[in-house]
């Protein structure tokens, strides 16, 4: 009886066997490691705007203070974003006619806020308070990358639970003076106090942060 099969026929069931075991590996991995790229996370991806609003122009360029326009982050959980006759203090003298800012002004004619399109987001079971790390010495770059030196903003931190939980459990290297709180672009120096200083400076302890309700209420 002749054989059904050729001899090769063993060499492409191994090869075919590779294959299968190869795929299913890779699939296990993609599923396991896509989620954390920075690509899945849209990390360093400028966000679309209604007005290509830039940081750098108007933060490193003329200097305007971070609270100028985030009104509320020192007292309220949200920085909050400014309303349009924030922007048409300005506005109202300098670029009048420009196109690039017609959304503005037909905000200000309409009565009608920009929506702007968010670009850090947390998810709806976790609660971020903006005034209670500032208060406690945490800069806005932390969180959110050197703003300053971005012309159109985009997300820099994951922000994710292991983001945040590394800093709960060691504050202290994450800490600043009160003076450069607002200041995208510090970092330490050896005139810096030590992290120790500002732990007692900032009246930080007596609750473990990384009780689970301190981030999820």
């Amino acid at each position: 009886m002749a054989a059904i099969f050729r001899p090769n026929a063993n060499l492409a069931a191994a090869l075919a066997l590779l294959v299968i075991a190869a795929l299913s590996i890779g699939c296990v991995v993609w599923w396991a490691t896509w989620p954390r790229t920075n690509y899945a996370r849209y990390i360093d991806w400028p966000v679309t705007q209604p007005v290509p609003f830039s940081h750098h122009h108007h933060v490193a360029g003329l200097g305007i203070d971070c609270r100028f326009c985030h009104t509320s982050v020192e007292i309220s959980s949200n920085a909050g974003l400014p309303p349009t006759y924030t922007c048409m203090t300005c506005h109202s003298q300098i670029w009048t006619n420009a196109a690039l800012l017609e959304p503005v002004r037909q905000s200000l004619s309409n009565d009608k806020p920009i929506v702007w399109n968010r670009v850090t987001d947390l998810p709806d079971y976790v609660y971020f308070n903006h005034s209670i790390h500032i208060a406690k010495g945490v800069g806005c770059s932390s969180c959110h990358g050197e703003v300053a030196q971005m012309p159109l903003t985009y997300k820099a931190k994951t922000l994710t639970m292991e983001f945040c939980l590394d800093c709960h459990r060691n504050p202290g290297p994450n800490l600043r003076p009160k003076t450069e709180i607002y200041n995208t672009e510090w970092h330490r120096s050896a005139d810096t106090p030590s992290a120790e200083v500002l732990i007692a400076e900032y009246l930080i302890g007596g609750r473990n942060l990384t009780d689970c309700s301190i981030c999820h209420r």
